[in-house]
């Protein structure tokens, strides 16, 4: 290491040229300038010559600079020999200690110059490195925003389209109920009349959904404290008769003395939705579990039924309006794809979480909400 670092400082101050007879002078170069500087004092060279009992000393070469004095450099160089290493840093110094047969030789360098040199390096690394972050932090939040705009504005456009177009269908579809009622009237039963009737109902069942959602997403309903464990208990009760006739009994777990800070109506829909899902895409003769329970600070509903495992891709999309997996499209006609999206604007509005989960050949839809006041467990 010392060879190293010696001819380096060779290479820096390069040969020594004498001054020649009848040659012109040597152009100034700034070399006492360089020699007085802070840098070119500490990056010097220092000897000591002693004997190897280390009584002795012979010779201190330190005509360099004066940053080491000639006792010091001896106090170094006695105790590098008692340390028995041949070469390292001690005192910031990088040394060399080499046998001559009748003595021992240790040289030194200062090694403060490189520390300093490595110590600003990082220093400017970490300044420039964290100002280069920065920027792109800033450049990379501008270009998302960017991105994300369009997106946003398709968005808010879709929630704008379907709540205009929910309140232009429920006038012509109110007309054409009270029209076709009083034809019924006059005329008695019709086929075709009948199938204009169950037609408008089903119309009139998805424009209700489309202004219920619309009304979800863009109205901030009225909270007050509720005890949400009598709410879930009373909306399950009217769904047992209608899980009984399709041979799939309700089983119902709750935690009682669960409060939460929401709006009663909007819950009661919440209960409502995924028991009716539950019912309808859940398979005959197996069971319906409704479980309440409190987890930290949560109040978690879930509502568990048989039935095929959802493909993960699917899972994602289930929450998304008007989406219908295949097997869905068999039902009575009465389902459009958006009681999940409306549960899922029902959660949000009531700072909560909602996912479904698929194992074990069951599917349970998972919904957490914030507590007002949790119940002390024993």
């Amino acid at each position: 290491m010392l060879e190293r670092h010696v001819r380096l400082y060779r290479l820096v101050r390069g040969p020594v040229v004498p001054d020649i007879p009848g040659n012109p002078p040597l152009p100034d170069r700034g070399e006492k300038h360089f020699e007085n500087s802070p840098a070119y004092r500490l990056s010097t060279f220092y000897t000591v010559a002693i004997s190897k009992s280390a009584d002795h000393v012979l010779d201190v070469d330190n005509s360099q600079t004066e940053v080491y004095g000639d006792d010091e450099l001896v106090e170094i160089a006695r105790e590098i020999i008692n340390s028995g290493r041949r070469d390292g840093i001690k005192r910031n110094l990088i040394y060399r200690l080499e046998d001559k047969g009748s003595y021992l030789l240790v040289a030194f360098m200062d090694n403060t110059v490189v520390r300093e040199s490595m110590t600003t390096l990082f220093r400017y690394t970490l300044i420039f490195g964290g100002l280069v972050i920065l920027a792109l932090f800033f450049l990379t939040v501008y270009l998302a925003r960017r991105i994300v705009r369009p997106l946003e504005e398709s968005y808010e456009k879709q929630k704008q389209f379907i709540s205009d177009a929910g309140h232009e269908l429920k006038t012509p579809v109110s007309v054409v109920y009270a029209n076709a009622e009083l034809l019924s009237r006059e005329i008695g039963d019709n086929q075709w009349l009948s199938n204009i009737q169950y037609e408008n109902g089903r119309m009139g069942l998805l424009v209700g959904q489309l202004l219920e959602l619309a009304r979800t997403e863009q109205v901030t309903p009225q909270m007050e404290r509720l005890d949400f464990s009598r709410l879930v208990g009373g909306e399950a009760l009217p769904f047992e008769s209608v899980a009984y006739e399709k041979e799939m009994p309700l089983w119902c777990e709750m935690t009682e003395g669960l409060f939460v800070n929401g709006n009663g109506a909007q819950l009661k829909q919440l209960v409502a939705i995924l028991l009716d899902n539950a019912i309808e895409h859940g398979e005959r003769g197996r069971e319906i579990a409704l479980i309440l329970r409190a987890e930290r600070n949560s109040a978690v509903l879930s509502v568990v039924n048989a039935g095929d495992e959802i493909p993960p891709e699917q899972r994602k999309q289930l929450f998304e309006r008007f989406y219908r997996m295949d097997a869905a499209r068999n039902g009575d006609g009465q389902h459009y794809g958006l009681g999940l999206s409306i549960a899922k604007a029902i959660t949000e509005v009531h700072g909560g979480r909602i996912h479904v989960e698929c194992a074990d050949g069951k599917i349970k839809f998972v919904v957490r909400v914030p507590l007002n006041e949790k119940k002390e467990i024993q």
